[in-house]
């Protein structure tokens, strides 16, 4: 699987299966996608990226990776795991993921319903 902001300046691939297809409600993450944040996550030793990154500690907890040219929100990590969330929405051509949950629904926008019948998560 691989993916690339909008520019072109960061591109990744993800050489295993990703793990937990979500879409993220929170206000952070509604905030920097302009609506819900689309994702799956991978051990770090299995995504490889390439191109200038950068890093917004975006909590104490938690940071964001973008495109310093384009702006592209395309990561997020965890400070103590060993994983990295990747954007779903960028990547080059078809997934063949299913949407596993929905997170942080208690920080959903008022403007929009979840009607899919997927597992939602408070937080």
């Amino acid at each position: 699987m691989k993916g690339s902001c909008n520019c072109q300046a960061v591109t990744f691939t993800v050489n295993v299966a990703p793990l937990g297809v979500s879409f993220c409600h929170c206000g952070q993450c509604r905030k920097q996608s302009g609506g819900v944040w689309s994702s799956a996550y991978v051990d770090d030793a299995k995504l490889h990226i390439s191109g200038t990154l950068q890093w917004y500690a975006s909590s104490a907890r938690a940071k964001r990776g973008f495109c310093p040219t384009c702006g592209a929100f395309l990561f997020w990590k965890h400070n103590d795991e060993n994983t990295t969330s990747f954007a779903l929405g960028a990547i080059d051509g078809p997934t063949g993921l299913r949407l596993e949950k929905h997170i942080f629904v208690a920080d959903k926008g008022d403007y929009y319903e979840i009607a899919d019948g997927v597992l939602q998560k408070e937080n």
